[in-house]
């Protein structure tokens, strides 16, 4: 014998029935003060330190390789040759 059983009802209505306690307030709190931390904690950094933090750090040495190029091309411009000889 199979015997189904559908019962229709909202999240709070099963916790309330099931006896499990109601924890949305605690979780409300705590995630206003990990906003309130975020905030915080951004208003406190610059954004280029900011910045440097998301990169990886190869393309933090994209500036030296940006540096390179440039005085390389500015000594090419220059009548300057790039070879030793």
């Amino acid at each position: 014998m199979k015997v189904n059983v559908e019962v229709t009802c909202t999240p709070e209505e099963a916790r309330a029935f099931m006896g499990l306690p109601d924890i949305k307030p605690m979780q409300d709190r705590i995630m206003g003060e990990i906003e309130e931390r975020l905030r915080n904690s951004l208003g406190a950094m610059n954004p280029e330190t900011i910045f440097k933090t998301w990169l990886p750090a190869s393309m933090q040495g994209m500036d030296q390789m940006q540096q390179v190029f440039w005085s390389q091309l500015a000594n090419i411009a220059t009548g300057g040759s790039t070879k030793k000889e």
